[in-house]
């Protein structure tokens, strides 16, 4: 799969179709959604930075990370954000039977994101889900966890924790090799889709703008990483393109 360098994380050149085909015919991949506060903060810590390269797949999640990789390689790449990937691969994962699993978020969210699925997608197949406490990375990568998802052996796990402690448990699980599953860092892209949060118009994702929507939902929460994070990312992008530090790997 081809690679480009974005600040110091290499991002996969790809599109959403690629994707969903990949997951819903392969196994035992990890794939992390990265945008910019991800790449901000990747750049700023080397052990992170080493977690996210450890994925199969590294994807160009937002308009910034998207474009960034477009300006520089000239490759025309598209956003291959968290919602998108979600809802088209459960809805290409009908014909062939594609099972999922939900690891992370709460209950109440869950429920409601199963109830939606099954309205749009009656035949959908979810094996199941679990909601754990609050804990580290390593508690919630422990082998009671993994052991009922293995259990389970469905043929994704979306795992729901936030960044980037969801990458962490993914790398845990990962390297334990004990869950054969697709591990897809989906943060909580699933809240648009069970209804408990608003998702910003297209139109307003595709113009770059959505962070002004979420910013306004929950100013408290999202100033730091759309306020200061993205500044990062505009200052660090514009370091790489002067140094002309570029990147291209078939890993």
């Amino acid at each position: 799969m081809k690679k480009v360098k974005i600040l110091k994380t290499n991002i996969n050149e790809i599109t959403l179709e690629e994707v969903t085909n990949t997951l819903t015919s392969s196994k035992s991949l990890t794939v992390a959604v990265c945008n910019a506060n991800s790449l901000v903060r990747a750049y700023k810590d080397e052990l992170l930075n080493k977690v996210i390269e450890s994925f199969d797949m590294r994807l160009p999640d937002g308009f910034p990370v998207a474009k960034a990789s477009s300006l520089i390689y000239r490759n025309n790449q598209k956003r291959v954000d968290g919602y998108k990937l979600f809802t088209e691969t459960v809805k290409k994962g009908i014909n062939s039977n594609t099972s999922h699993y939900f690891y992370g978020n709460s209950k109440d969210v869950i429920d409601k994101l199963i109830s939606e699925l099954i309205k749009k997608h009656p035949s959908v197949n979810i094996s199941g889900f679990l909601c754990p406490p609050v804990g580290t990375a390593e508690e919630l990568s422990s082998e009671y966890y993994e052991k009922i998802i293995s259990e389970a052996n469905p043929d994704i796990v979306w795992v729901s924790l936030g960044f980037p402690k969801q990458e962490n448990v993914i790398k845990n699980f990962s390297m334990s090799k004990k869950i054969s599953s697709n591990l897809v860092g989906i943060g909580f892209a699933i809240e648009w889709v069970a209804g408990t949060k608003v998702k910003a118009p297209e139109l307003l994702a595709n113009m770059g703008l959505e962070w002004v929507f979420r910013l306004i939902q929950e100013p408290k929460r999202l100033y730091k990483r759309y306020l200061i994070d993205n500044s990062l990312f505009i200052t660090y992008f514009l370091k790489q393109v002067l140094l002309n530090d570029k990147k291209v790997s078939a890993e």
